[in-house]
């Protein structure tokens, strides 16, 4: 069972009739939002599913801006944390998946590149913080890394971090799309922001077997094949 409709959701309709777990795909798409609306609707919802599925395995997809030393008293982090601790109060399986930004086919305009894309390429004026990293990974390589531990349930019930073994400083982020759309972006630099470790030693041993190549060449290959 699969809830929800965007971007996790549509790349794990594979499970959306497998009556063993319940993938737990919506929940805020705006993670700058203050909106208290968003988040009780995610808060509601989840426990009406926990309420009405008691015993299959809960799957929930977190955040590692837990780890980000500016987003981690936001409002969305902190929902997050609230969301985590009452699955794992409220279950007996479950896995908390937490996911760095992630890159695919989607319409939501706040992911890293949908942003950063949108913007460089209508010459819309951004603020760029020169200090910042962000880490992106290929929803396809995300979904097969946790498609893999569902399947031989590693590491049940627990917290498990989901993302690329590199950060990109934004500002190479930004470099990247100009290259590719051949294009000079509009930007304010901002010394502002921070780059911040992830730790995958969890899942590290479970990249190669899974696809993921987290190699030079991995961010143009994700403007191609999103944006291309």
């Amino acid at each position: 069972m699969v809830i929800g409709n965007g971007l996790i959701a549509q790349r794990f309709a594979p499970y959306a009739d497998n009556n063993q777990f319940l993938i737990f795909a919506s929940g805020v798409s705006n993670s700058k939002t203050t909106n208290p609306t968003a988040y009780e609707r995610e808060w509601h919802l989840l426990n009406d599913c926990l309420k009405h599925f008691p015993n299959q395995h809960f799957v929930y997809f977190s955040t590692c801006s837990i780890y980000d030393p500016e987003e981690m008293n936001s409002v969305y982090v902190q929902h997050k944390l609230r969301i985590e601790e009452l699955i794992i109060q409220k279950t007996q399986h479950h896995h908390i998946f937490r996911i760095s930004n992630l890159a695919g086919h989607a319409g939501n305009p706040n992911t890293v590149l949908n942003f950063f894309f949108y913007h460089v390429k209508q010459g819309i004026n951004f603020d760029l913080w020169m200090n910042a990293c962000r880490n992106i990974i290929d929803v396809d390589d995300a979904y097969h890394i946790i498609d893999h531990i569902l399947q031989n349930d590693l590491f049940p019930n627990n917290i498990v971090n989901i993302a690329n073994p590199v950060n990109y400083p934004v500002a190479s982020i930004v470099n990247a799309i100009e290259t590719f759309l051949d294009v000079q972006s509009d930007y304010i630099k901002i010394n502002k922001g921070s780059c911040f470790d992830i730790d995958i030693s969890l899942v590290q041993p479970l990249l190669g077997m899974t696809g993921l190549q987290a190699n030079e060449h991995y961010l143009n290959n994700l403007l191609l094949k999103y944006f291309g």
